[in-house]
């Protein structure tokens, strides 16, 4: 049998601004449907990571790929074309457009059709179809006609992923979900986040609330001043000692 190939691979993965290097040789595979959680300290290129992973900037070198195929020249419109999906410490909603709206673009861009929310879709196209499929999912069907800068935090980090569910994304790229989100609406959202994950998809978080990356991830990678400290699975990794030091000797 063929095996089948990694959802995502960094190799020799880099990125410098002058003569500031954020990120320097990152190796990551990151297997079909597995979850990786990203942690380490303030400033370790987590979010440089990300951006590197879903084309939003360009690696100084290295190489990414997605499911075998090198998509380092790619920007984030292929990747997401490819399946890989990109959510951001701060909401990147379309605040003044409906909750449905902001699902509803995400599916158009998937089916080739125009992105003009001005014009309004037939009731039965396919977009609008998966945009309302989408919100179900995340429970926000009651909210479809509301306009989402009026969203609590955790209300809008689900029309996030409803988004990246309306665009058919298999693999998920969330970047500190829970930040900002109510104590009260972590645990939903980050029972959200192990369903479709559990669904088949492949995940890989940035998040600082480490009950919640232990709780979801099967495997942890450490970020240290932009170099991989650890990567294993979430009791071997915060034992670790190096781990401990990155953290100034705070418990994780």
């Amino acid at each position: 049998m063929t095996p089948q190939p990694l959802a995502l691979c960094a190799k020799g993965l880099g990125f410098h601004v002058g003569g500031v290097r954020i990120l320097d040789n990152v190796e990551l595979a990151v297997a079909t449907g597995s979850f990786l959680g990203v942690i380490g300290p303030n400033g370790a290129g987590k979010t440089t990571l990300l951006n590197l992973l879903s084309g939003v900037v360009r690696a100084s070198e290295g190489s990414v790929e997605i499911e075998g195929r090198d998509v380092t020249r790619e920007g984030p419109a292929r990747r997401a074309r490819r399946g890989v999906g990109r959510t951001f410490q701060t909401s990147s909603l379309f605040n003044s457009l409906s909750v449905f709206e902001n699902a509803r673009l995400s599916a158009q861009a998937r089916f080739g059709g125009s992105a003009k929310f001005w014009r309004l879709p037939r009731a039965s196209d396919d977009a609008s179809a998966a945009a309302h499929g989408a919100l179900e999912r995340v429970g926000l069907t009651s909210q479809a006609a509301r306009i989402a800068g009026g969203l609590s935090h955790g209300d809008k980090r689900k029309l996030e992923l409803a988004i990246l569910l309306a665009g058919e994304a298999r693999v998920l790229l969330l970047d500190e979900p829970m930040a900002g989100v109510n104590s009260e609406d972590v645990p939903a959202l980050t029972a959200l986040i192990d369903q479709l994950h559990g669904e088949g998809r492949t995940v890989i978080m940035v998040e600082h609330h480490m009950s919640v990356v232990v709780g979801l991830a099967d495997t942890i990678a450490v970020l240290d001043s932009g170099r991989i400290l650890a990567v294993g699975d979430p009791e071997t990794v915060i034992a670790n000692d190096d781990v401990q030091s990155a953290y100034l000797g705070q418990p994780l």
